[in-house]
């Protein structure tokens, strides 16, 4: 995942209050747009941004959508979806793949809440169930749903999860910091690691061998306490084609 530099949340010229992540958000779409006029963009959030304000920005820079709702904070939408159900005018469906059951529940063209009834969004529910566990989840989208999308729609929608372990629970929890006043840099540091990540062939082929970067980290980890590198390539290169060392010398100690 790419992260894109961060908006602050900051107090704007004339103004005597502090910014809110909705304000930031609203300087944030439209710098991306003016920056990428021409992009395909499609938005996942969590479910505390579905509310007209953010819904109408979004089209405004027309961009897309798929954003998480939960039913404690969106009463009157659920309400609407059971009476849709009860009605018949909802489309349930299932998709089995290896062991995992896919189900999903979706309309189109809802109300997204009492005050903004001319808002109308597509809802969807995913269950997603195998012998060990049920998971659920719903989102509403600007994107039609059909038995043909939901599968992609709700690939997009869990993305989230994606990008907040990826990018944000590595920057929180893994040593970089991230609450500390360099965030910025931090960020722009971070894009510059994933660039590189990205476009280095030989990096991709040893996580390709790792599999999971978790297990990569680990390796590398284990090598830095061993053995002694060069350079980054030459790390990298012991991972993917393996070492060999010819003896060793135990440094007894002579005091």
């Amino acid at each position: 995942m790419i992260p894109l530099s961060p908006e602050p949340i900051i107090r704007q010229d004339g103004t005597t209050k502090n910014g809110c992540e909705r304000n930031a958000a609203k300087r944030l779409l439209k710098k991306l747009r003016d920056d990428h006029p021409n992009l395909p963009i499609i938005i996942t959030e969590d479910a505390l941004s579905p509310n007209a304000p953010h819904i109408t920005d979004l089209k405004e820079q027309n961009m897309r959508c798929i954003l998480g709702v939960k039913e404690g904070d969106h009463k009157f939408l659920f309400s609407q979806v059971t009476k849709e159900k009860l009605a018949g005018t909802t489309t349930t469906f299932e998709i089995e793949d290896d062991g995992v059951i896919h189900r999903f529940h979706f309309i189109n063209e809802v109300p997204l809440n009492e005050s903004n009834q001319d808002l109308l969004v597509n809802f969807m529910e995913y269950w997603e169930i195998t012998d060990k566990k049920t998971q659920y989840f719903s989102w509403v989208s600007d994107i039609e749903i059909t038995t043909e999308t939901a599968y992609e729609i709700m690939k997009g929608g869990r993305g989230r999860w994606k990008i907040e372990n990826e990018t944000f629970n590595t920057l929180k929890n893994q040593g970089y910091k991230f609450e500390h006043n360099f965030a910025l840099l931090m960020m722009l540091a971070f894009l510059i690691d994933q660039v590189q990540e990205i476009g280095c062939q030989l990096f991709q082929a040893v996580l390709g061998k790792k599999g999971r970067r978790i297990r990569l980290w680990k390796t590398m980890k284990s090598y830095f306490h061993t053995l002694v590198f060069d350079s980054w390539k030459m790390l990298l290169e012991t991972i993917l084609y393996g070492f060999k060392i010819n003896g060793f010398t135990i440094l007894y100690d002579s005091s």
